[in-house]
């Protein structure tokens, strides 16, 4: 069994022949040309993309939460603990799709008003 000094000093090795070996490739290749490797002409495109697929990924999760939330109130069946459980659920459902909802918004209205500004 290897003790931890050998251990370091085998990945220190390691890393420097690794660096040595792959680096110079890397360099090469950067140095020629960077292409864009996602379909999103600009950076404005590509948030208003990325906020899009949370949006539409969030807004199912939401629903089921709030379901959930739904549920736990039924199920509390007068219990003022586990109504109070339920409520604080509920409420931070709310908040999530608050927060998911206004980070669209407010991003599509810096976007319009960006591009506004900087013209077509």
């Amino acid at each position: 069994m290897m003790h931890l000094r050998h251990k370091a000093q085998f990945t220190l090795v390691f890393l420097l022949c690794f660096c040595a070996v792959v680096l110079p490739f890397a360099f090469a290749a950067a140095a020629t040309s960077l292409e864009n490797p996602t379909k999103f002409p600009t950076i404005e495109k590509f948030i208003e993309g990325v906020l899009k697929a949370v949006v539409y990924i969030a807004l199912p999760v939401i629903a089921l939460f709030m379901v959930y939330a739904g549920f736990k109130y039924v199920s509390a069946r007068g219990d003022i603990g586990k109504i109070k459980e339920a409520h604080t659920n509920f409420l931070y459902v709310v908040i999530g799709a608050i927060l998911i909802l206004g980070a669209w918004v407010f991003a599509t209205l810096i976007g319009g008003t960006v591009s506004q500004l900087v013209g077509p």
